[in-house]
């Protein structure tokens, strides 16, 4: 019998979303199976996940380098090596205790520092030319493969395409979600943009339905469908699956609706594709200012900005409204 090996990957939700294409592509080509090693919130992820037998939710107190010490020597006896997909110290601790062989990512640490020092003028060639599922593919492949060949996979059931059909029976179509939050609020597009976006939507005859989760006071947006704070992760997925459309910023919730197959409109301002989160689907937008000499200011959109935040405040409630009907045309959905 073949083992399997142990993947780790402790957050974010982007990020770990972003190994289930490159899972599912080395079950494909390499016959492999895998033991997922993450935090428990983001565990649902990868359930009903083709090449993953097993998911290790770790708690907080699991974190400690004795707990995480005690995990790597028990799992090696029986798993054929461990992917190191994280690359953070908690990760190198696990590597570093595991008794067999142990395969790391190109992070490209050093190149994106430099970038980020130059804004966009050193290294922007070699980061753009592989996205982060290439990366992670680098840990097992000589060449990373296209990057059509990674995108990420969420696996839903029958029942929860069921419910959320159910949830979304009396909206009306065209469907655009919209995701107005962020975990850094410079990476938020403006609360009057999201205003006036849904205002020209509806009078387009365009249903927008408002998804995400925020903390602290929630904004009040005028739409018949706003489920903020309302629905797990899996939850979200079935709902975006059953969307024609997505629009949000740079976020978890973008790469939750490329892993149901859903097209993406995405924000970009203080951070960049060059990172390599980007949506890589045929038919997904990424919109910025790319004039600004200011860009990117920051790896996840975290440092104050001395300009208001022009990189996501520029991008008019017109030029996102245009790229919502470009697409929803070019579909065949909107006459």
């Amino acid at each position: 019998m073949t083992l399997p090996w142990a993947m780790i990957r402790l957050s974010a939700l982007g990020d770990a979303l972003l190994t289930t294409g490159v899972l599912e592509y080395w079950r494909q080509t390499r016959h492999m199976t895998f033991t997922v090693i993450t935090k428990s919130a983001l565990a649902s992820l990868f359930q009903y996940h083709p090449a993953v037998s097993q998911v290790l939710p770790l708690q907080a107190e699991d974190l400690t380098p004795a707990r995480l010490a005690m995990l790597a020597r028990s799992l090696s006896t029986n798993h054929a090596g461990l992917i190191d997909l994280h690359g953070n110290l908690r990760s190198r601790i696990l590597s570093a205790s595991w008794r067999g062989p142990v395969r790391h990512y190109t992070k490209f640490g050093l190149e994106r520092r430099l970038f980020l020092l130059s804004h966009g003028r050193f290294f922007a060639h070699r980061l753009s030319s592989l996205n982060v599922p290439q990366r992670y593919a680098l840990a097992l492949e000589d060449q990373a493969p296209d990057r059509t060949l990674l995108l990420p996979r969420l696996f839903l059931d029958d029942m929860e395409r069921t419910r959320a059909k159910e949830t979304l029976a009396g909206f009306s179509r065209p469907l655009v979600m919209l995701h107005p939050y962020a975990t850094h609020r410079n990476k938020m597009w403006p609360e009057s943009h999201w205003h006036t976006l849904i205002q020209l939507l509806v009078a387009e005859g365009v249903t927008p339905v408002v998804i995400g989760r925020q903390s602290g006071p929630l904004p009040h947006f005028v739409t018949d469908g706003d489920f903020t704070n309302q629905t797990s992760l899996r939850e979200t997925a079935a709902l975006l699956e059953q969307a024609d459309l997505l629009v949000t910023g740079d976020s978890g919730p973008m790469h939750l609706a490329g892993s149901v197959g859903t097209p993406v409109i995405a924000l970009f301002g203080p951070t960049t594709e060059a990172w390599g989160f980007a949506p890589a689907g045929a038919q997904d937008t990424v919109l910025q200012l790319s004039h600004l000499s200011c860009r990117p200011c920051s790896l996840h959109g975290q440092r104050p900005c001395p300009r208001d935040v022009a990189c996501m405040r520029d991008i008019t409630p017109k030029t996102v409204f245009n790229a919502i009907l470009s697409h929803l045309s070019k579909s065949g959905i909107l006459g």
